[in-house]
């Protein structure tokens, strides 16, 4: 085992179950918090029974307008419309994307005008395949 300690002697070993104990706390903590974090717009999105899950989500490029009408790509705010094209494709690029696909988040409260100008950004910059992202609606109604 080890040497027995004499009179007067300390034993000098850290005693690492608390820090064992903090740190078990704090991944526990960090495992419950990340899948909330939502990167992006905060946007509260219309709900529908027929919604299809999307497996690669986090991989795909996702355009969000916000009730205030502010446009996201990415979750980078776009000062004008005009910009969508062009971000888009960065957009793609940066996330290696190969599958000509958005995910689009409307919030529920936002002009419809302003979603088919949007839609119609989308499709100035070579995506005719836009997905639009809705919450499950929790019964069949």
């Amino acid at each position: 085992m080890g040497a027995e300690l004499g009179a007067g002697e300390t034993k000098s070993e850290p005693n690492v179950v608390p820090l064992c104990d903090i740190l078990l706390v704090l991944l526990i903590i960090f495992m419950v918090i990340t899948p909330m974090i939502k990167k992006g717009a905060n946007v509260q999105l219309p709900e529908a029974t027929s919604s299809i899950d999307q497996k690669s989500a986090q991989e795909m490029v996702t355009v969000a307008i916000n009730k205030k009408g502010e446009i996201f790509v990415g979750g980078t705010k776009i000062r004008d419309i005009t910009e969508i094209p062009v971000r888009i494709q960065d957009e793609m690029d940066k996330k290696k994307q190969k599958e000509q696909k958005i995910l689009f988040r409307a919030d529920v409260n936002v002009e419809y005008g302003l979603v088919t100008d949007l839609m119609d950004a989308i499709r100035r910059a070579g995506i005719q395949d836009i997905a639009l992202v809705t919450e499950k609606k929790a019964s069949g109604i």
